[in-house]
């Protein structure tokens, strides 16, 4: 009986093992993919600040388009 239950045990213990490496795997690429994002993200607002700088309103902003 004890012979089962320390099988039993080291079963699971090897279970949760390979669920914690898969884990810690999940989190390692979800780091990698947060941090393309937030490069890409600071890229988009540097070039949103460049169109924005180089943009001015005119009057003809303000007008509705010829279809109306």
């Amino acid at each position: 009986m004890t012979e089962q239950r320390l099988i039993a045990l080291e079963s699971r213990l090897s279970h949760h093992e390979r669920l914690a490496e898969e884990l810690s795997e999940v989190v390692a690429q979800q780091a990698r993919t947060i941090d393309l994002l937030k490069a890409q993200v600071r890229h988009l607002r540097e070039r949103l600040s460049e169109v924005a700088e180089g943009w001015s309103r005119s009057s003809q902003d303000d007008k509705p388009p010829p279809h109306y």
